[in-house]
């Protein structure tokens, strides 16, 4: 599946749009970690939630659940939300 990489995590993958796969969404940052060391630590937290600044778009939906299931034709878009005063 096509997977949008926000700024902030390019210098992980060198490129805006990567193939990934996965059955969920945590699958997907399963492999992007393998490919990508360090990735997933940047968008999912120690406890295997989805870190607070991060959005999780699939196929336009957003979501927060690590466990949404995939399908091999999603766009899967990673967002950096902006925090800050």
């Amino acid at each position: 599946m096509q997977i949008l990489i926000p700024a902030a995590l390019r210098d992980y993958t060198g490129a805006t749009r990567i193939e990934a796969d996965g059955a969920t969404l945590d699958a997907l940052f399963d492999d992007l970690d393998r490919r990508y060391p360090g990735i997933r630590f940047r968008v999912v937290d120690e406890q295997g939630r989805l870190r607070p600044n991060m959005r999780i778009f699939v196929n336009g939906a957003g979501t927060r659940d690590l466990d949404h299931t995939l399908q091999p034709t999603d766009f899967v878009a990673v967002v950096l939300a902006l925090s800050g005063g």
